[in-house]
């Protein structure tokens, strides 16, 4: 297997960050897209276990994150909406061009599986597979969990906003600092019902989710405070005509004291990691 770092050029000139995974043998292609605010490194194990089992693989960082800084974020034109329209469309015509005999398949953890019907290019993919995906519903979520996501969704993103331009989310254990505009959809988009939906006929004139025929995978563990049950259910129904499975991880039914909204990307979760292969693996 063959590991490389990689440009990818998006339509309005930004130039992002990847890595591509390379088997000798390729089954079929897979774009590995991020939760918010999360580096492309986080998912290197998952990448280099599916090129071992022959799927060429591209992990990337949006705008903004990581790799992908390109300068002052407080400047960049970075959205939750420009992350689905430019960046993930760029991705998914990297991964053809560098495997153009392949079909083509996209892992979305959160934030991942939730911009897709943004891409001008989504139907070309042939599945879906989600973890932790959901809409992130507010009024959807428990206590105590629902404590912090307020404090964090509708008092510090705000604040932090207002006060240096962008989020400063590393303060408080959410990964890579935030663009200002990503921070503020976020918040919009969890305070709505089917989060992308929020935005509709308003700041999102055109999307393709009514157009995805594609079988999908939800997967997500009910120790999960964001995409809980009754969340992951309110993203789903934007995909109307996707013919759409869920499945919930119950952590001490599995031998794992905890899963949550990340653990299933760790290495030392790989038990896991069958459940995308078997996902892919029968959907080539």
């Amino acid at each position: 297997m063959n590991k490389k770092e990689i440009k990818i050029k998006c339509l309005d000139n930004i130039e992002l960050t990847g890595t591509l995974y390379e088997p000798d043998f390729v089954k079929a292609a897979v774009m590995i897209a991020p939760a918010t605010g999360i580096k492309r490194g986080f998912y290197n194990s998952l990448a280099t276990f599916l090129a071992d089992n022959n799927y060429g693989v591209i992990c990337f960082d949006n705008r903004g994150i990581g790799g992908s800084k390109n300068g002052d974020i407080n400047n960049l034109n970075a959205s939750l909406k420009t992350w689905g329209t430019l960046d993930m469309t760029a991705v998914l015509e990297k991964l053809k061009s560098c495997f153009p005999n392949a079909t083509y398949h996209l892992i979305g953890h959160s934030a991942g599986g939730q911009l897709v019907g943004l891409m001008d290019n989504c139907t070309d993919l042939s599945s879906m597979f989600n973890f932790a995906s959901s809409s992130g519903n507010l009024k959807k979520m428990t206590y105590p969990f629902k404590f912090s996501a307020i404090f964090f969704l509708n008092i510090f993103i705000p604040i932090s906003n207002l006060l240096f331009g962008k989020t400063n989310s590393q303060w408080v254990g959410m990964g890579e600092p935030l663009p200002k505009k990503v921070a503020a959809q976020w918040t919009k988009w969890c305070n709505g019902a089917g989060y992308v939906e929020t935005d509709f006929g308003k700041e999102i004139k055109i999307h393709h989710y009514d157009q995805l025929t594609f079988p999908s995978m939800w997967l997500h563990a009910d120790d999960d405070g964001i995409a809980n049950l009754e969340n992951v259910k309110d993203m789903m129904r934007i995909f109307p005509n996707s013919k759409a499975e869920i499945k919930t991880l119950t952590p001490k039914n599995l031998g794992y004291k905890e899963i949550g909204h990340m653990k299933f990307f760790s290495s030392k979760y790989k038990e896991l990691w069958k459940h995308a292969l078997n996902w892919l693996d029968n959907n080539i």
